[in-house]
């Protein structure tokens, strides 16, 4: 990230841009940094100026405590603000659920595409939630960074033996450093439960997507963002899980920002 800029509390937020037009930023999910999204800037800054940025406690981005999800909204309204005064938003996983909050908050926002966010779409996925909130606030409370890692992959669905897998790996340690940010996702999140009053005022078009091989409940989630907020479309992308290509997921972007 090349270039910073300071939100209302004196956080430093790194970012950088590429291409012309109108802005696109680009918000991350959980356990990622904006070098995650990287890869689907490049396609759509043929169209957009697109914005990546490391979302505060990751990448090259400041952290001031206490953490508060209203601090992640004024990091994009300070971002918005630098690069022009009105932005689309695209976030994924729990990003889409700030994106959201973000446009309901008010900011200049033209639309909003999320991908994959992931609202719980039972009592016991809640209860799930619930569990995973109150292990992953002893585990960071007591400076368990990897046990915090591995409570979010288990979130995920991942199995004991790919998260054995996960912690040999050389990528660990760069997951161990970012873990404390897994609580401002959770945050994020609220309950885990679909915000239906939030998303009820959203005032601008939202394009809500989710691959067709990812499990039942995130295309259930997903249809019901578009279904809640006032404007809402849902789109379903062959062949793709959480982990979306960014050629294929650019185009369906693109067709929608630019309307």
């Amino acid at each position: 990230m090349d270039k910073n800029i300071v939100s209302r509390d004196g956080t430093r937020i790194a970012h950088e841009s590429a291409g012309r037009g109108s802005v696109v930023v680009l918000v991350s999910g959980a356990m990622s940094t904006g070098a995650t999204v990287a890869p689907l800037a490049a396609p759509l800054s043929e169209r957009f100026r697109v914005v990546v940025y490391d979302r505060r406690g990751r990448g090259a981005s400041g952290d001031t405590a206490p953490y508060a999800v209203e601090r992640e909204v004024e990091d994009l309204a300070a971002l918005i603000e630098a690069v022009g005064g009105q932005a689309s938003l695209y976030g994924v996983s729990s990003g889409g659920a700030l994106a959201l909050r973000a446009a309901a908050s008010g900011l200049p926002v033209r639309h909003v595409a999320v991908y994959e966010t992931p609202y719980a779409m039972s009592e016991e996925d809640l209860r799930e939630r619930a569990r995973y909130t109150e292990r992953l606030t002893e585990a960071l409370g007591e400076g368990r960074r990897g046990d915090a890692v591995e409570l979010f992959l288990r979130l995920t669905g991942l199995s004991e033996a790919v998260i054995e897998s996960a912690h040999q790996s050389p990528l660990w340690a760069g997951m161990e450093s970012i873990a404390p940010s897994l609580a401002h996702d959770d945050a994020v999140m609220g309950d885990g439960g679909v915000p239906v009053k939030l998303l009820a005022s959203v005032p601008v078009p939202v394009l809500s997507i989710a691959g067709d091989a990812s499990p039942a409940w995130m295309r259930e989630a997903a249809r019901t963002i578009a279904d809640t907020v006032p404007h809402g479309t849902c789109r379903t992308l062959a062949g793709q899980t959480h982990m979306v290509e960014p050629d294929v997921l650019a185009p369906v972007l693109a067709e929608f920002f630019a309307r």
